[in-house]
């Protein structure tokens, strides 16, 4: 949902447009009309709807301020947002302070005149809710301040501890596709020529990495603050973002005096199993009876519970560096005896076997499940579902430490509780002969309102046959979370495990923990004595010093290395003022908190980190011999600027370059039947056998001396038939003719060949009918004209011998189209202008003739008929183009949902080749060789298509839609040209006709402004690039490419890959050509491409269908055969989005 909330007071919207309004952004601001809107932006114009701008990348189609850009909702007494303007001193002083804070050299006497806060408060995530849903509970509030005076104005961005609970919401028109979008945070101009332009756009952040960190860093000293210089009497080129130090003031303002919590209005933050009880200063959560928890998350008492989680880590195991990524954590829970059993699967065993002993990961949830003795309360029952643990473990004797950290991110469906667990640090190694008993342990625990902290000495025992050792570890254990403040926790609680196992499955390589915990109270001092204030965290260190716990109740606060003793705390030592630095002659000493770095001038620095030492000149590791490459007889070296160089095998050789092997030629049959290949290193040899004479490539019995032309030579010696479709058919023996014809015995074809024996497109007779004039043409023949031109590119794609049902171009004896032309075997007969356009109302019906030519032509127009037009559904889909058709085939997830496939429009007489869709306008755009034409319909129900170019076309094949620049891109393979043209057609302009052969697939990055095309002239194949303006044009690919049919741009990974035909193989790259690895290289014939999260789709002419498939590991996961079998075309994917867009 959008809510827009105007200032009051008379304000009026400014003067000047968007200019004024980023030159003199909000200064001064009486003349000023903003508007609040609940998505976290603030515009000065009135919002667009919100599928035009919620869930898109910068820069927006408006201005706008955005602290936190998503998809929220207030409703449901979710929330509330309060805006005002305040000309206090306290706020302005404020407000002052973090500014000068944030631009210490450049606003240190700014001093702001009026600031206009806005306050998004307990605010959530939108969503789509079913009867038995629940929202969310987690909730967001954040701040954004405009201070301004008379010449300048700021802006400051306020996240509190805690304050940003999710960082992103679904797409609002997801439907099956599961994802979420990141927020976006940050500054946009508004609408312009060119979106990208430094100063348009500001971002501070839009991933989930960036975001996590806004209430934990700054630019202005504060974590949760930053701060903006935004507008200037003196006009910005762009924001400015602070970077100063740390001013004296509290993090937030105040923004309501009646925003106290009460139960009537956030009664939805309990569980649906507790209650609310009101308090002086807020509202409490308390489960009710046969339930426990915090009240914010309940769950049934002595019921079985379940946890799903991942791990992750980063560990050296003794010697080796070892990591794992994400693997699969699950616990489950006996809630009615305390018992907990975990099992992580997926680490790799000598991490596995290390992390043995180490009890306290499975430990956590023995602490949170534990069985409650009278008086009380295990770890769910004060923390609930949300908590982070910090735990830091050193191993004796050896003194390894690591450090865990887990996070609970609350309960999901079925009330499973949801864990991340990152593991980082050193383990002892643990050989495979070794079994681990963990021994009985109780542990103490001290409780605040918002912490849990305990420490511990844990011990266990390695046993090896008949040996065994006793080893230790200390503990030291933190756990955070957001408590009810009027909550009565105990002080201290004991925890005892009298049962604790763990176990490697070598089998299912999966680490186990088990075991059973009762919590109880804490018996008196006189059976625990005090804990020492560095375990219960009472010291007086001041950061960084270390409290180090001594005897008893004592301890020392340490300062770590380059700090020295300042009182409790620590003074960071100036080694470059003290001259205790190391850095040597031509450098510079720079100190830095608890260290200092030396920096060279005109030199490089040194191994030691200290010295430096003369540049040394770049070499070229093709000519010093220091490349990977192989051998210089199998491999060449290849320089490459800034990078390392490539290597490439050699002719004769197979590989990636630093390893070539031999390719035998000889598997391939290539020389003369009556010949015998040799395969030598990198080439072969062909040696007639004996009773044959010739170059072994070309053999004769040695009686022959007459040379035989190379149509008698393949009459005599005849090549064995490669498996696959024959142009002339089995057993065709070919005849001699000086005309070049050829008819087949058997099935009474005929046809015309060229010099190398091959079939001549367009010259194929039927049985019975009279053979085809073949001939060289006289040395006076006339370059083909128009219509010869369409009639041999619609030949070509019909595969020489169009159906019945498919249209053919008739030319006269000079090249020009004949007047009357009509369509295969339908019967339907028009007439036509000399540029081949069919003349309006000359169509006639099957059996009756076509009114005769009128002396003075009508306006060149194509009428179509009327087309079957079907809606899709919503949702992702792939659209394909199937001769006389476009089809529709949804995605669920990746997944092809053949049984949904249809054909969405029927185009009678079209061979529809390229294909794409403009997300913004929702409408899919086609070229059409065979009306040499290029349309677009609305995927709107009722929509008609619309022919938008029907000039100067001969065989329009790939196209590109940029949906940012509203424009479409093309190849024409009959004119060899690329153009470009407005959305409606107008403007349009070529943007190369030289140097191209066989343009192809063209495909376009909207928000870098590159467009890519694909040549697949087969004496030089070629992928190409320039701008979408045409400048900057140059060959990324020429190597190892052979008919590179389809070629897409992923938005997602910024990687440009191609399908090629020639080679079979399916490759990416990054855009400048670097990059270069194969995804699959078994393709059968691909035509055009398209990719979509984690999949590629491609159409094949072999298999007449679409083919899936998985992008990280190459394989075929599906395919959709079409039950009316006949070549696909282009592929395009429509999102319910625009990717990468602003709309």
């Amino acid at each position: 949902m959008a809510l827009e909330l105007q200032l009051s007071g008379g304000m009026e919207k400014p003067e000047g447009g968007l200019d004024w309004w980023w030159s003199r952004l909000l200064s001064p601001l009486p003349p000023l009309s903003l508007q609040v809107g609940t998505n976290g932006v603030i515009s000065t114009q009135d919002f667009p709807r919100e599928t035009q701008y919620v869930d898109d990348d910068f820069p927006t189609d408006f201005p706008v301020i955005a602290p936190f850009l998503a998809d929220l909702d207030t409703s449901g007494d979710r929330g509330n947002i309060y805006y005002r303007q305040d000309d206090s001193p306290d706020v302005l002083d404020q407000a002052a302070s973090y500014i000068q804070a944030g631009f210490p050299s450049t606003a240190s006497s700014f001093v702001p005149t009026s600031a206009f806060i806005t306050t998004w408060e307990d605010v959530g995530a939108y969503q789509e809710l079913s009867q038995d849903a629940q929202p969310s509970e987690k909730l967001n509030t954040f701040q954004a301040v405009i201070a301004y005076d008379d010449e300048d104005t700021y802006t400051i961005f306020l996240y509190p501890e805690g304050g940003l609970q999710f960082l992103g919401t679904r797409p609002k028109e997801s439907y099956n596709v599961q994802l979420e979008l990141p927020a976006r945070v940050g500054f946009s101009w508004g609408d312009g020529d060119d979106p990208k332009r430094d100063g348009l756009f500001h971002s501070l952040a839009s991933s989930e990495q960036a975001l996590r960190q806004l209430e934990w860093e700054s630019n202005a000293g504060v974590p949760g603050v930053w701060v903006f210089h935004v507008g200037s009497t003196a006009p910005l080129e762009q924001v400015e973002p602070g970077g100063g130090q740390s001013p004296d003031v509290l993090p937030m303002f105040t923004y309501s005096a009646a925003s106290k919590e009460t139960c009537a209005q956030h009664h939805g933050h309990c569980s649906p199993h507790a209650f609310c009880t009101d308090y002086a200063t807020g509202v409490c959560c308390h489960c009710r009876a046969t339930y426990y928890g915090n009240g914010r998350q309940c769950l049934p008492e002595g019921a079985v519970h379940r946890l799903n989680g991942k791990v992750s880590g980063n560990l050296r195991v003794g010697r080796a560096s070892i990591s794992f990524q994400e693997v699969d954590l699950h616990a489950y829970i006996v809630g009615s005896d305390g018992r907990a059993y975990t099992a992580i699967s997926g680490v790799p065993q000598p991490a596995a076997r290390a992390l043995l002993p180490l009890m306290p990961i499975g430990g956590l949830f023995a602490w949170l499940f534990a069985l409650e003795e009278p008086g009380a309360e295990n770890g769910f029952s004060i923390t609930g579902a949300e908590f982070t643990q910090s735990l830091e473990v050193t191993f004796y004797p050896g003194e390894e430490t690591v450090y865990i950290t887990q996070t609970a991110e609350g309960l999901g469906p079925d009330n499973y509780l949801s864990l991340k667990t990152h593991i980082q640090g050193q383990v002892p190694f643990l050989p495979e002969n070794v079994t681990v008993h963990i021994t009985p342990y109780n542990d103490l625990y001290h409780y605040s309102s918002s912490a849990v902290m305990s420490s511990a000495r844990r011990e266990y025992i390695l046993v090896a046959g008949t040996a065994n050792q006793t080893l230790s570890y200390r503990l030291h254990q933190n756990i955070t979370f957001s408590g009810c403040p009027h909550a009565r926790l105990p002080s201290r609680q004991r925890l005892v495990v009298p049962r604790a196992f763990a176990l490697y499955d070598h089998q299912e390589h999966v680490l186990r923990y088990a075991l059973a915990a009762r919590v109880a109270s804490a018996p008196g001092d006189a059976e625990n004595p005090p804990v020492n204030p560095c375990h219960d965290g009472t010291h007086t260190c001041e950061a960084p010093a270390r409290c180090q716990p001594g005897a008893g109740m004592e301890y020392v606060c340490e300062c770590p290395a380059g700090y020295r003793r300042d009182g409790r705390g620590c003074r960071d030592v100036d080694e470059c003022a003290e001259g205790l630095s190391h850095c040597g002659p031509f450098s510079a000493c720079l100190n830095e908190p608890g260290s200092y770095w030396c920096e060279c001038h005109g030199y490089r620095p040194a191994g030691d980190g200290y010295s430096c030492v003369p540049l040394v000149p770049v070499t070229n590791p093709c000519e010093d011999g220091s490349h990977p490459c192989a051998p210089g007889d199998r491999a060449r070296c290849l320089p490459r600027a800034g990078g390392p160089p490539a290597c490439q095998c050699l002719p004769g050789y197979a590989g990636d370059g630093i390893h070539c092997s031999d390719v035998d030629e000889c598997a391939e049959n290539p020389c003369h039947p009556a010949a015998t290949c040799y395969n030598s290193p990198g080439s072969f040899s062909c040696q007639c056998q004996p009773g044959y004479q010739g170059d072994g490539f070309q053999c004769t019995h040695e009686g022959m001396t007459q040379r035989l032309t190379p149509c008698q030579h393949d009459q005599m010696y005849p090549r064995a038939v490669l498996p696959g479709p024959s142009p002339v058919g089995d057993g065709h023996v070919p005849q001699c003719e000086e005309d070049g014809g050829q008819c087949h015995s058997s099935t009474g074809h005929c046809w015309c060949v060229d010099a190398a024996g091959q079939e001549i497109a367009g010259t194929r007779t039927a049985p019975g009918s009279t053979p085809p004039r073949c001939g060289t043409p006289e040395p006076t023949e006339r370059p083909p004209s128009m219509c010869e031109r369409w009639r041999q590119s619609l030949l070509e794609h019909y595969g020489g011998s169009p159906r019945p049902d498919q249209y053919v171009p008739q030319c006269g004896a000079g090249g020009e189209f004949r007047p009357l032309q009509c369509h295969g075997d339908s019967g339907y007969c028009w007439c036509v202008d000399q540029s081949g356009w069919e003349i309006q109302g000359t169509r006639s019906e099957p059996g009756t003739t076509p009114p005769g030519l009128p002396s003075v032509a009508p306006p060149s127009v194509q009428p179509s008929p009327r087309p079957d037009v079907s809606p899709p559904a919503t949702g992702t889909f792939l659209l394909y183009a199937q001769g006389q058709q476009i089809g529709y085939l949804p995605l669920n997830g990746t997944r092809l949902q053949k049984e949904a496939a249809k054909t969405l429009l029927s185009l009678h007489g079209s061979i529809v080749v390229g294909i794409d869709y403009d997300c913004r306008e929702k409408t899919i755009y086609w070229t059409d060789v065979a009306g040499r034409t290029i349309s677009r319909a609305s995927l709107e129900s009722g929509a008609e298509p619309e022919t938008i170019i029907s000039s100067g076309l001969i065989s329009p094949e790939g196209l590109a839609v940029d949906h940012l620049r509203r424009a479409i891109f093309w190849t024409d393979s009959g004119l060899d040209k690329i153009e470009r043209a407005r959305l409606d057609g107008s403007q349009r302009r070529v943007l190369f006709d030289t140097e191209l052969v066989n343009p192809r697939a063209i495909t376009v990055d909207p928000v870098r402004g590159n467009l890519y095309w694909t040549d697949w002239n087969r004496e030089a194949p070629k992928i190409e690039t320039s701008t979408v303006n045409g400048d900057n044009r140059r060959v990324l690919v020429n190597r190892d490419i052979g008919l590179p049919n389809g070629l897409t741009f992923d938005p997602f990974s910024k990687l440009l890959c191609w399908a090629d035909a020639g080679t079979k193989h399916l490759e990416c790259t990054f855009p400048d050509g670097t990059g270069r690895r194969v995804i699959q290289n078994n393709l059968n014939y691909p035509f055009s491409i398209i990719s979509y999260a984690n999949h590629f789709y491609h159409t094949d002419w072999r298999r007449d269908g679409v083919i899936a498939i998985n992008k990280e590991t190459g394989s075929f996961t599906d395919e959709y055969l079409p039950e009316q079998r006949s070549h696909l075309y282009g592929i395009t994917a429509v999102y319910p989005y625009c990717p990468g867009a602003r709309k």
